[in-house]
């Protein structure tokens, strides 16, 4: 039963990564409906027992888009596989701009860094 947890997380924590995703796709596995099923299965890691253990939460992000037939075919794609893991990079590296161009930080000046210009004269 270890064993199987262990490489239950392995894989669904493997899901955070949009190119493992595409390598998964483009090897027809979510043409498999056994595949489809198993992933049904692995929802039960979004419930806080399991949840914890999630190191990556994109894990579960995913996890939950690979339930949209839609979502699987676009990852045979590189060029959606390559458009998710930059939305995926930005989110993480500027995790308070939006997707459309508008940054809600620089609506609310406590969300500014403060300045490095110096004031004294």
């Amino acid at each position: 039963m270890k064993e199987r947890f262990e490489v239950e997380l392995e894989f669904v924590q493997c899901l955070a990564n949009p190119w493992y995703i595409n390598i998964i796709a483009q090897q027809g596995y979510f043409d498999k409906p056994e595949f489809i099923n198993y992933l049904k299965y692995l929802k039960y890691w979004k419930r806080p027992e399991y949840a914890r253990f999630i190191v990556y939460p994109h894990a579960l992000a995913f996890l939950d888009l690979l339930q949209s037939k839609e979502f699987r075919e676009d990852m045979k794609k590189i060029d959606e596989a390559t458009r998710v893991h930059e939305l995926q990079y930005h989110h993480w590296r500027w995790p308070n701009h939006e997707v459309d161009g508008a940054d809600e930080a620089e609506s609310s000046d406590a969300a500014k860094p403060p300045s490095t210009a110096s004031t004294s004269g």
